[in-house]
């Protein structure tokens, strides 16, 4: 009897979490968890990936829960997934989507059904702006290396964090580095629901109250034929350009084709809702699942939060000079603002672009000009990912 009361507190959650030497490693990661739940409740900072990233990194920690095994996935070489489905917990068997890259990419055919490309196809040349906003990536990638705690391959996708975009972030540290993918994502997502707090300062600094009100023209009104042809021609040209950031570009342009093309109403809003909100869940218990005392309470984690902080700041401060200087080439019909709407965050930074504006002019509406840049930045992100996956490392 004694004997059986012993076993039965030995397997306790008290016994698991007091009976080992890095409690407090445990108990860190809880009040993490409870940081970004607070932040997605009370904050309201991006609720539908941060709660689900919060709780997976919570039920990830509990000692003796054993929902999953990191030792699984992040280690190199092959999986074995006859391991996994016979030992693995609830979130291993989840964490196949992330590794397969499945989560992702269909992600973005939800995103490519939601966005409307028309403000991108009207002025083709915000591209440039897109591309300007990944400035930041490739900043973050030479700092990663610089301090001399990051391989190259771990230092591209802490770079992609200054894309603002956290599923490629996530396709991207999968890949290359998929024993920083918690550390990653979080920093990604975390900076992603702070846009309204970290561009405003550099847009203020960056432009003058006179550019800040400057009014733009009304975009033209683009034909279906325009809307329809898009998704298909953008997806041959990133497949000419850079082949392995199809996955993502693909999928992004077969949800906007679903919305677009007037006969898959059903698919587009599936695709919309209960897909992307099904998956969202998915990925997020995924991701926090990854960020375990072990790979997440080391100074990696810190320079990762450093140097995504840094890619989001110079991604902005990339796509402020390049509308600036598109404003100066137009003769000030470009209201620098909608730079900053450059990195992928949709519509978050399109939002930011318009409230800033509306500081200086309550009338002047910027909302549908930012969003031309801002879908330009999912496409740079993107492609930005694709160049960093094709190198041969």
């Amino acid at each position: 009897m004694l004997e059986s009361i012993q076993n039965f507190l030995n397997s306790t959650g008290f016994s698991a979490l007091f009976g080992n030497a890095d409690t407090w490693k445990t108990l860190v990661m809880f009040a993490i968890s409870a940081i970004l739940v607070y932040l997605a409740v009370v904050k309201k900072y991006e609720p539908l990936l941060l709660l689900p990233i919060a709780i997976g990194m919570l039920l990830t920690n509990l000692p003796g829960a054993e929902l999953f095994h990191p030792e699984m996935f992040l280690i190199p070489g092959d999986i074995d997934y006859s391991n996994v489905l016979h030992n693995g917990g609830i979130i291993d068997f989840l964490y196949i989507g992330v590794k397969l890259g499945i989560y992702p990419c269909l992600i973005f055919i939800g995103i490519g059904a939601m966005t409307d490309f028309s403000p991108l196809i009207a002025k083709p040349h915000y591209l440039l702006i897109g591309a300007g906003a990944q400035l930041g990536v490739f900043v973050a990638f030479a700092l990663a290396l610089m301090t001399g705690l990051f391989t190259p391959e771990e230092a591209a996708s802490i770079g992609i964090i200054g894309g603002a975009d956290g599923p490629t972030a996530v396709l991207t540290a999968k890949t290359l580095a998929p024993q920083l993918l918690g550390a990653i994502a979080i920093a990604a997502y975390s900076y992603m629901a702070l846009i309204p707090m970290i561009q405003p300062p550099f847009m203020k600094l960056l432009t003058t109250k006179k550019e800040r009100a400057i009014r733009m023209e009304t975009p033209r009104q683009v034909s279906k034929v325009e809307k329809v042809c898009f998704p298909i021609l953008v997806t041959v040209v990133v497949w000419l350009i850079v082949p392995s950031a199809v996955p993502l570009i693909g999928c992004l342009m077969f949800g906007n084709l679903l919305n677009v093309s007037g006969v898959t109403e059903r698919l587009s809003k599936t695709a919309q809702n209960e897909m992307i909100n099904l998956v969202t869940i998915l990925l997020g218990l995924s991701v926090g699942a990854t960020a375990t005392a072990e790979n997440f309470l080391d100074v990696k984690t810190l320079a990762i939060i450093g140097c995504g902080l840094a890619a989001f700041c110079v991604s902005t401060i990339g796509g402020l000079l390049t509308a600036k200087v598109m404003c100066y080439a137009t003769k000030g019909k470009i209201n620098p603002l909608i730079g900053s709407a450059g990195v992928s965050a949709v519509p978050m930074a399109a939002r930011v672009s318009q409230k800033v504006g509306q500081e200086i002019d309550p009338t002047n509406y910027l909302l549908m000009h930012a969003m031309g840049p801002n879908v330009a930045g999912v496409i740079g992100s993107a492609v930005a990912a694709g160049v960093f996956l094709s190198w041969a490392w």
